[in-house]
């Protein structure tokens, strides 16, 4: 007779995290390594020309999106708050900037927004005002940040207002302040549920960043134009430019995916 007991199963918070899609990131992967080995000319001279464009393309996403982050953050928490004169203020900003194209803010922010710096340097003779010239990366940077906070912001209050409210009640019977409160007990939370919708928006912000090509940043965008114009030359050239922003998309996703598998753990 067979006494041995099985021991415990294994809990399932302790199963190793497994995602299928990696094999579509690796797929399409192999697919541009093919490319550039088989026809080198013109995959390999296009993805050389377009390398630089990759970098800044993702310096863009990453610094844009930590901006956002924060100032999406704060918007959200004004809105929330009691405050009615900030209140409104934060209302309007949402609507107004929700109601007008990526492209028209991008293309504000690098030619209108300089004019008018000068325009008041002149008015105001400083010379240092007259002579500014905007950066192109920096006004994409602004320019995307602004737009995409009035987004975050809105996920951000979802976010908050799924929590009961008798949580920030307990909160604050325990002599916690509000931010106290909102840092270490309602935001936790919240992140868990927003998270689904924030990597969404990165993604969309790593698509999107992709406009900043007609403000003169050398993305990757640009770069498949440039090197389009110079050896005409299209269906190759946005094959391979489809192709790496494909892979740029499909990775964050997965990380994504990642990230939420591991916050799912520590409930």
């Amino acid at each position: 007779m067979n006494l041995t007991t099985r021991g415990p199963t294994q809990p399932q918070a302790a199963k190793k995290f497994r995602d299928p899609w990696w094999l579509l990131v690796l797929a399409i992967v192999l697919i541009v390594v093919a490319l550039v080995l088989l026809q080198p000319d013109p995959f390999q001279r296009i993805l050389l020309f377009v390398r630089d464009g990759i970098q800044v393309t993702i310096y863009v996403t990453l610094v844009s999106f930590a901006l956002v982050l924060l100032l999406g953050l704060v918007v959200g928490l004004i809105r929330l708050s009691k405050l009615t004169l900030l209140r409104g203020i934060a209302t309007v900003y949402v609507e107004v900037i929700r109601g007008i194209p990526v492209l028209v803010q991008l293309i504000f922010w690098y030619f209108a927004f300089p004019s008018l710096i000068q325009d008041i340097g002149r008015s105001l003779g400083w010379q240092a005002l007259i002579e500014y010239r905007p950066n192109p990366v920096a006004m994409a940077i602004l320019g995307l940040t602004i737009c995409y906070a009035a987004y975050m912001s809105e996920v951000y209050r979802a976010g908050i207002q799924s929590i009961p409210r008798g949580q920030m009640e307990a909160a604050r019977s325990l002599g916690m302040s509000y931010f106290q409160a909102m840092r270490y007990v309602i935001l936790p939370q919240a992140v868990r549920v927003i998270l689904p919708p924030v990597g969404n928006e990165f993604i969309t912000l790593l698509k999107d960043s992709s406009l900043t090509s007609v403000v003169a940043v050398p993305e990757l965008t640009r770069r498949g134009r440039e090197f389009m114009a110079a050896s005409f030359i299209p269906l190759q050239t946005w094959l391979m430019v489809s192709l790496l922003y494909l892979v740029m998309t499909l990775l964050a996703t997965r990380v994504v995916a990642w990230i939420e598998y591991k916050t799912r753990l520590e409930k």
